[in-house]
């Protein structure tokens, strides 16, 4: 069997392709060429570190071609230039390719302080990741247990910072017709993003009401922590192949001077939920 498993890359949000990368783990390692195509919806902050939540359309697609793996993960792509053919140790290493939407539409803000503070453009980051995973770790010859870190820059012009997401998976089957995971994850980021995520300026506080706040943006930091269970059942009777529902649930949490910005302390909230459910069919 073919044991690869996505990283919870950019964990800034959770959505169904954590359970769309279980799902496909348990491909049969002599097809070389696959395809999972996946449709959900989720329920996320209405920004990140909003006590506000807005429900989106999550679509997914993972694949490989001759053995070489693809996958998106909510916004972003991500190619695996180490072929896997079953081996038991998965080195992983390849390109990332993703955009973030964060504050970018006012429609999409409930807050009306944070709202006033006005939209921020789309950022469009590039970087790569590293990672390996093992099989047969602790409860059968297919759980996998995996190691990853990506890291991204934005290249647009907005944020115009890097982040740096390390991330632990773990991944089971519980028979031929399901699957349980859990991942942990943080994201390490530099003072750009804190400046132009979570600081207030003179003007913006004008506008807001909320405090003028300029620690976010003085240096680099650990920005949140989070943790997710992610589960799946065939409606086919084998989730190898056909059709399968999954569900997934996530906390995270924001630290540091991200966590005492006004936009999160005083406007959202330090507590961030995530929920998905979605409907996946392997080719």
């Amino acid at each position: 069997m073919n044991h690869r498993q996505i990283v919870f890359a950019g964990l800034a949000f959770i959505t169904l392709g954590a359970a769309n990368s279980a799902y496909a783990q348990v491909k049969e390692v002599e097809d070389s060429n696959a395809l999972t195509v996946g449709i959900g919806a989720a329920v996320i902050p209405s920004y990140e570190g909003s006590d506000d939540y807005r429900v989106i359309p999550v679509p997914q697609l993972r694949g490989k071609v001759s053995d070489f793996a693809f996958w998106t993960r909510g916004p972003s792509l991500y190619f695996d230039v180490i072929p896997n053919r079953g081996q038991d140790i998965d080195l992983q290493l390849g390109p990332v390719a993703g955009v973030r939407f964060d504050r970018s539409s006012l429609k999409s803000i409930k807050d009306d302080a944070v709202r006033a503070l006005g939209e921020r453009d789309v950022a469009v980051e590039l970087g790569g990741f590293v990672g390996v995973g093992k099989t047969g770790i602790i409860t059968s010859d297919y759980d996998n247990l995996s190691v990853r870190v990506a890291v991204t820059k934005d290249v647009a012009g907005a944020h115009g910072s890097y982040i740096v997401t390390p991330a632990i998976e773990y991944f089971t089957p519980l028979s031929t017709r399901s699957f349980v995971g859990l991942g942990v994850s943080a994201d390490y980021v530099g003072k750009k993003y804190g400046r132009y995520y979570y600081d207030v300026d003179a003007a913006g506080a004008l506008a807001s009401g909320l405090p003028e706040y300029t620690r976010a943006g003085e240096g680099s930091g650990f920005k949140k922590i989070g943790v997710n269970l992610t589960g799946g059942v065939s409606l086919s009777g084998d989730i190898r192949k056909g059709w399968a529902l999954f569900a997934l649930g996530g906390y995270s949490r924001m630290l540091g001077d991200y966590a005492d910005s006004p936009v999160v302390s005083i406007a959202g909230s330090r507590n961030q939920w995530v929920g998905a459910v979605g409907v996946g069919y392997t080719f």
